[in-house]
């Protein structure tokens, strides 16, 4: 109820504020942000460059609104306001009284879109969307629009609302009974709130710029959902502009991540309008960090080449089990290449550029995998060829002339099938490349006096003859 009472004084602030006056424009643009997720960050850029992309690339008529909740940090708040020009909402996180996971468990803090009453109509939207075009038309419609990526179920990535206080207090008192909700989340809720909305008419702008009243379907083409562009590689939506693309799909391949491309290939677009609003100025001195470091490693293994390597110091010291010695020194060397080509993927800023990003990747993989050939004198060319095999992958992923989808993903299941044999070969390879000079060490660097044991004459057998 803390939490109900809370959201009602907000919305008494907005109801005043409308009152004064103190309003840039009739309609807004508006997002939500919530901390307590390991992404945080990475959605804080993502909704930086979508309000750049609006403002300063399609030049909306518009306030941009961000409902932030009161744990974000006050330097991005800062960013926000003073960099990109939002109008930032302090809100307190609504409760979820649905058990659910915590991907989606502030995400009902999307409720308070309808508190926005000094605006005449808000177009509320996911971080994850990528603006081809103004859409400014959306303001015409009337006072609840969604589109229906699924043929049942509308997205709440992008709709537009009415505010209202009415409304909004409904919703709260929902949430205090617990109505139901099938996803537990912000889809569910709206969803179960509109519940009619697939019988309502196709939303069409009047020409005369007047606005709508009622609920309505929006066209597809302004929630074009990324897997049908990647089914043809191309766009072939048939209703409506081809205006927001919306990335819905498994959270760890949004169009932000740099390995998002060309493993998808729209993700190269959202990295190119971020490039010409946002800019990549703070994770450059990581990146630039990271590729001295790999640099410098490569140099001290090719050009110092150490004598005393790695299965050497292990085998000084005197009684020592030469078979756990051995195992062990195997399982430290497979795990040095695992290292090799995990570790860097790891380090790497995960919002910089692709081309960035896997540049790096395939630098500090090298650079890894050399030291570990230094350490257990591996051959270099079967350390190496999983590293061939990535940017092969990457190569063909990122071949532009495919007719479609289709024939691009049978072209990848065709390299791998193709290359796997060569894999195969090279763990072999360094598996017996292991075996043969861990025992030829043992067999240099075992103590003088086993040796010596070994090579002396046996007296009593020359006394007998």
């Amino acid at each position: 109820m803390a939490s109900r009472k809370t959201a009602m004084w907000i919305v008494s602030i907005l109801m005043a504020i409308g009152a004064g006056g103190v309003v840039g424009h009739r309609n807004a643009y508006a997002t939500m942000m919530y901390m307590g997720t390991a992404r945080d960050y990475e959605f804080y850029v993502a909704i930086r460059v979508m309000l750049r992309s609006l403002i300063l690339k399609l030049r909306v008529n518009a306030d941009l609104v961000v409902i932030a909740s009161l744990d974000v940090p006050l330097h991005w708040i800062h960013a926000l306001e003073e960099e990109d020009g939002a109008k930032v909402v302090r809100v307190e996180n609504l409760k979820n009284p649905y058990n659910n996971h915590d991907r989606f468990k502030l995400t009902l803090n999307k409720v308070y879109a309808w508190s926005l009453v000094e605006y005449e109509r808000v177009i509320m939207l996911d971080a994850d969307n990528l603006f081809l075009q103004n859409t400014d038309e959306l303001f015409q419609c009337g006072h609840f629009c969604a589109v229906f990526i699924n043929p049942c179920i509308f997205h709440t990535g992008l709709f537009v609302l009415q505010p209202s206080s009415k409304v909004f207090k409904n919703m709260l008192h929902d949430l205090d009974i617990g109505r139901d909700n099938p996803d537990g989340a912000d889809q569910g809720f709206i969803g179960g709130y509109f519940a009619h909305l697939l019988d309502q008419p196709m939303f069409h702008p009047p020409s005369n710029g007047t606005r709508l009243d009622g609920t309505f379907r929006l066209p597809l083409g302004y929630q074009m959902d990324a897997s049908y562009y990647y089914l043809r590689l191309r766009w072939s939506v048939p209703c409506g502009p081809n205006s927001v693309i919306t990335f819905p799909g498994a959270p760890w391949l949004k169009p932000w991540y740099w390995w998002s491309w060309p493993v998808l290939p729209l993700g190269i677009q959202w990295h190119e309008q971020r490039r010409e609003t946002l800019g990549y100025e703070s994770e450059m001195p990581l990146v630039l960090i990271q590729t001295i470091v790999y640099l410098g490693i490569i140099a001290i293994t090719r050009l110092g080449r150490p004598t005393t390597t790695l299965t050497k110091l292990c085998y000084r010291g005197a009684d020592r089990n030469l078979t756990i010695i051995q195992t062990s020194l195997k399982a430290i060397a497979i795990f040095s290449i695992l290292i090799s080509y995990t570790l860097p993927f790891l380090l790497i800023p995960h919002t910089v550029h692709p081309i960035f990003g896997w540049t790096l990747y395939l630098l500090g993989s090298f650079a890894l995998s050399c030291s570990a050939i230094i350490a257990f004198h591996l051959p270099m060319v079967a350390v190496v060829t999983p590293w061939v095999g990535i940017v092969g992958v990457l190569l063909v992923m990122a071949f532009p002339w495919y007719n479609d989808g289709v024939v691009r993903a049978l072209s990848v299941f065709g390299y791998a099938f193709c290359f796997s044999p060569l894999l195969w070969i090279s763990m072999g390879k360094i598996g017996s490349s292991l075996h043969s000079s861990l025992g030829r060490e043992a067999l240099n660097l075992l103590p003088s006096r086993v040796v010596t044991v070994s090579t002396q004459p046996d007296h009593g057998f020359n006394k007998l003859y």
